[in-house]
């Protein structure tokens, strides 16, 4: 068949799908986990190290623009909000895969690096160590916006940018802080949590927005009752971060 004839016959099945499926299906494409992912996350986590050490808000960026934490996240949302418990408990796995790749990794480089060179808390990371509730409200928001835009394909490069800022420089404080002043560190652990569990609530969110479920009723029904108590069990764990972040603030 030639190559116009094969790219006819995948747009025709493109447009024979309903738009749920097409979500189901990008989704699908984070399923296993992915040793190339792991291993940008791992650079990343190196990258932005580095540009904390440094001081330097230039090269944390670039290490966001590495890191894809987006991919497991939206998908995620979308299989629990069809009622695919399993796909999305395993995403949820990857989630915190790739969260203790970025806390391990900085954690052994800076116990490597602190045998060698005196490192001090620099600006940039002492950012990460406030963990004012509103972050929780910020991270919602950004969660409804970065799945909004990644299922209409609009900007989906800044909505995994955005959302690698809310995870990646928590995460690496968290192992840096372990290593150099351990009774500190809780603070980057608090504000990481409550920045994944803010996105993960602010992207279901988005999906009752967008109004994805099932085509089937008995489908839709169970859907949106797993959609509910997810909803409910994020809701319980902010309330308790906020409660936590304002006791150490």
């Amino acid at each position: 068949m030639s190559s116009v004839l094969s790219k006819a016959d995948k747009n025709k099945n493109e447009e024979d799908k309903t738009p749920v499926e097409q979500l189901l299906e990008h989704a699908n494409t984070y399923y296993h986990f992915d040793r190339d992912k792991m291993a940008l996350i791992a650079i990343a986590s190196i990258i932005a190290l580095v540009g904390l050490f440094q001081n330097n808000v230039t090269i944390v960026i670039g290490a966001m623009l590495l890191a894809p934490f987006i991919g497991p996240i939206y998908a995620f949302t979308i299989n629990t909000a069809v009622g695919k418990g399993k796909c999305a408990v395993r995403n949820l796995s990857q989630i915190g895969l790739y969260i203790s790749i970025s806390f391990l990794i900085s954690m052994l480089s800076t116990l490597v690096l602190e045998t060698r060179f005196d490192l001090s808390l620099t600006h940039e990371i002492m950012l990460r160590l406030d963990t004012n509730p509103v972050y929780i409200v910020m991270a919602v928001m950004l969660g409804l916006a970065a799945v909004i835009s990644f299922s209409k394909s609009i900007s989906e490069g800044l909505a995994g940018v955005a959302i690698a800022a809310a995870i990646l420089p928590p995460a690496v404080t968290a192992g840096i802080m372990v290593a150099i002043v351990p009774h500190e560190a809780i603070n980057a652990i608090i504000l990481t949590f409550q920045n994944v569990i803010g996105l993960m609530a602010g992207g279901l969110i988005a999906t009752m927005v967008l109004d994805i479920v099932p085509r089937r009723d008995r489908e839709c029904t169970f859907a949106r009752k797993m959609l509910a108590r997810m909803l409910i069990a994020l809701g319980i764990m902010i309330v308790v971060l906020a409660v936590v972040a304002v006791s150490f603030t």
